[in-house]
């Protein structure tokens, strides 16, 4: 196995994918959060709503999967 991971070209390019990864989700995030009906944060911090919050989680863990598996090829 080596230390493969310490070339400069590997370690640069593994950042900006992880970068492009993290940028992609937010947009996804902001675009879903957009076009529901109503403010997400103020239901899930202030109203304290346990069932939205769930569903938002799952989301996210989906976006998040999408989105590594389209970096990783």
């Amino acid at each position: 196995m080596g230390i493969e991971w310490m070339k400069p070209g590997i370690f640069v390019g593994s950042i900006l994918f992880a970068l492009i990864g993290v940028l992609v989700f937010w947009i996804s995030f902001i675009i879903v959060d957009k076009i529901t009906p109503y403010d997400l944060w103020a239901e899930i911090v202030e109203k304290k709503n346990v069932a939205l919050a769930i569903v938002v989680g799952s989301m996210c863990i989906a976006i998040g999967m999408i989105v590594s598996a389209a970096i990783h090829g």
